[in-house]
């Protein structure tokens, strides 16, 4: 009897794992917020087990402003660690973001908005990166850094995207 209930318990998902599952379902549900292709990466230092630490840059469009794509830079641990994704990445973070095509807008923007966010450690460490509309100077800037539920870091980059002139940035 004893035998049949391990049996039963290792068929059973565990919290764990439908914690995860949940907040894998919430963050591909999330409306706005775009999702990052990997360009390249470059290996910082050589580990031994596991994969080597890196610098990763990833691509994204803006999901709001057609026309704009933004490249981000990060370290990412490498190790034993970094390989199963349990190792919390540095908050060293770098974005660039340019005019790529005509810009268009799907509609009106926040004067403030996170159109990037993925995570830098198992749990409650994220790179964000915030869209702001300067309508004084008809420009988009964007600031990436990273948080941490009790600690963030004052680590940042922020780069710009001049609209054209006879293109105004509509707000809500």
């Amino acid at each position: 009897m004893l035998k049949s209930h391990a049996v039963l318990e290792s068929r059973r998902p565990s919290l764990s794992a439908s914690v995860a599952a949940a907040v894998l379902a919430l963050g591909v549900a999330l409306p706005g917020v775009a999702v990052a292709e990997t360009v390249g990466h470059v290996d910082t230092a050589f580990k031994l087990i596991g994969r080597n630490h890196q610098v990763v840059v990833e691509a994204f469009d803006d999901p709001s402003v057609k026309g704009v794509a933004c490249y981000v830079s990060r370290a990412r641990t490498g190790g034993l660690k970094g390989t199963f994704g349990l190792a919390e990445d540095t908050s060293d973070a770098s974005v660039a973001c340019r005019q790529v095509g005509d810009i268009s807008f799907s509609g009106p923007l926040r004067e403030q908005e996170e159109v990037f966010s993925q995570s830098a450690s198992i749990l409650f460490k994220k790179v964000r990166i915030v869209r702001m509309v300067d309508p004084k100077r008809n420009t988009l800037v964007y600031l990436v850094y990273s948080d941490k539920l009790i600690e963030g870091s004052p680590q940042n980059s922020v780069t710009a995207v001049p609209v054209p002139a006879a293109l105004a940035i509509p707000l809500r």
